[in-house]
């Protein structure tokens, strides 16, 4: 009787920068360093583009207004950012990478999935080749970078996230499913607030409680998504590391704990989602014409609205200003909304041509 193969654990790395753009900055600036930092603008209706640990101290965070910003941290310092620079300092991270492995997935400027299963330096540890690579990231940049390891994406950015700053965790397959049924569901990468609060009316508030639920509960309340939360519950995650992937559209929503019926409110919503959408567009160096906005109402009707420009949008307030002008219309709305969404699409290359692309969602 033939053997059966069995498939090999995969050796997944999630890199992370620590407050890569912040960073950038102090290490730049000597004057910055140890103070409370903020990349984005400091206008009445600027956003927070990315925050230095000290400032993150006092609740400041990216996608943050910036007025609401420098409320809770009045001696905060606004620094505009220089992409350039981020893509340029991203640049030599993705060649520290390759020396290890071609399976690597960008995911923005300043995190990235690496499959180290076969590495090219035949390391069979691969707690060990996250240790070279963040101490080769430090030689080269001066910078800190995270890493967590583990059997699967899901577990690899969970574990990331575990000894930041400048530290790194291991999730074994045989821990895995332990540390899924302890951790609370609003934590899972991937699960948002509002999300976790559906959940929460369910009963549901640990990975145990989802591991509880069957796939047709899981499904039957979450759609789509229920297969995928019924796998992660048990620690289960199939996706392979995926290099290079061209994209079609980059885009960002954001379900609302209680309808939206303000256009003030609304237009609120609106910054932080264009901040994402624009921060992982500059991160994968795409440029693109067509803004479309999503509308979800609360009998849960959706529309959208797009506008394509004649060249490729070159700014974040551009962006913004596309934006606002999609929703200005909409009010006053004639039942609330309970979801907003960005999408810019229409990538060109360097050359103009039209780019050959897949959709990705954030």
């Amino acid at each position: 009787m033939s053997e059966v193969a069995v498939p090999q654990t995969r050796k997944i790395i999630h890199v992370d920068m620590d407050a890569f753009y912040a960073s950038v900055e102090q290490r730049d600036n000597p004057e910055l360093r140890g103070k409370p930092v903020a990349v984005g603008g400091s206008a009445a209706r600027g956003v927070v583009a990315a925050a230095s640990y000290e400032a993150r101290a006092f609740g400041v965070r990216s996608a943050l207004p910036s007025v609401t910003a420098k409320r809770r941290c009045p001696d905060l310092i606004f620094v505009p950012p220089r992409f350039d620079v981020y893509q340029a300092v991203s640049g030599q991270i993705r060649e520290i990478f390759a020396e290890y492995t071609d399976l690597i997935e960008p995911l923005s400027l300043d995190e990235a999935y690496l499959d180290v299963t076969h590495n090219k330096q035949d390391i069979p540890v691969a707690t060990d080749i996250a240790t070279l690579i963040r101490a080769r990231i430090k030689e080269v940049t001066s910078l800190n970078a995270s890493a967590g390891i583990s059997y699967c994406k899901f577990l690899a950015k969970m574990a990331s996230d575990l000894n930041k700053p400048n530290g790194q965790a291991v999730i074994t397959p045989k821990n895995g499913p332990a540390f899924v049924e302890a951790l609370a569901v609003k934590k899972f990468h991937g699960v948002g607030p509002a999300t976790a609060a559906k959940m929460e009316r369910l009963g549901i508030v640990t990975g145990a409680d989802l591991k509880s639920k069957s796939l047709a509960f899981l499904q039957e309340h979450f759609g789509k998504s229920g297969a995928w939360y019924y796998n992660i519950s048990r620690g289960v995650d199939h996706r392979a590391v995926q290099p290079d992937r061209p994209r079609k559209s980059i885009g960002a929503e954001d379900t609302f704990m209680v309808d939206i019926v303000d256009l003030g409110a609304a237009r609120a919503e609106i910054t932080p989602l264009a901040a994402k959408v624009w921060r992982h567009c500059e991160g994968k160096g795409l440029h693109g014409r067509t803004v479309t906005l999503k509308v979800k109402y609360a009998d849960f009707q959706i529309i959208t609205r797009s506008k394509t420009t004649t060249s490729p949008i070159s700014t974040f307030n551009d962006l913004e200003v596309i934006c606002q002008s999609l929703l200005e219309p909409l009010f006053p709305p004639t039942k609330g909304i309970r979801l907003l969404g960005i999408t810019l699409s229409s990538f060109v290359d360097d050359e103009g041509a039209e780019a050959d692309q897949l959709t990705l969602r954030i």
